[in-house]
């Protein structure tokens, strides 16, 4: 994935581009002195927490452009349009935690049973996409481990994101991705 020093680097970069776009409207550029590697086309999520609690979380599960643009994308986003929640003001984002996820690519998990993800998903390592139809849900790694959720219960809560039923991961015609993440706060 990517090196401490450059997730450091897209934190920063997170609360500049919300301070910026809070005060100006208009998206920031990156610098000339930005780390390389950051230039990799990577799925990213920026979550806002306000006092322990959710504030703001957007993002692009697929590497859709580099992780620089991504983080710039979503961090905007997580503080303008994240329909859960009013914008943020710009004396509240002094109050906020930044975090930065870097995401590997989804992968598809093959299964003959659906008892299987149980041995494919790992609690605290893995994310989880379930796509059934148009509807598609993502839960990040951390939602799991910060809400105690067993395999089950990571596996029905996906579903309902998706808009779903909660059991719909037991059909076939349900597809469970899963994914790793790098978290930088």
């Amino acid at each position: 994935m990517i090196s401490d020093k450059s997730g450091e680097y897209l934190v920063k970069l997170a609360k500049n581009a919300i301070k910026q776009y809070l005060e100006t409207g208009e998206k920031i550029t990156k610098d000339e002195n930005y780390p390389i590697e950051l230039d990799e086309k990577l799925g990213v999520f920026v979550t806002l927490n306000k006092n322990n609690n959710l504030r703001g979380c957007i993002g692009y599960a697929e590497p859709i452009m580099s992780a620089i643009e991504a983080t710039i994308d979503v961090a905007i986003a997580a503080a303008v349009n994240d329909p859960r929640f009013p914008q943020v003001s710009l004396d509240e984002l002094e109050k906020l935690d930044l975090e930065v996820t870097v995401l590997t690519k989804p992968e598809i998990i093959p299964v003959a049973h659906y008892n299987q993800y149980f041995d494919e998903i790992e609690i605290g390592r893995d994310g989880l996409i379930i796509q059934k139809g148009y509807s598609r849900g993502l839960l990040l790694p951390q939602v799991a481990t910060e809400n105690k959720f067993n395999i089950e219960e990571f596996l029905e809560h996906s579903c309902m994101k998706a808009g779903i039923s909660a059991d719909s991961w037991m059909d076939e015609s349900c597809d469970v991705y899963k994914f790793q993440g790098q978290i930088f706060k």
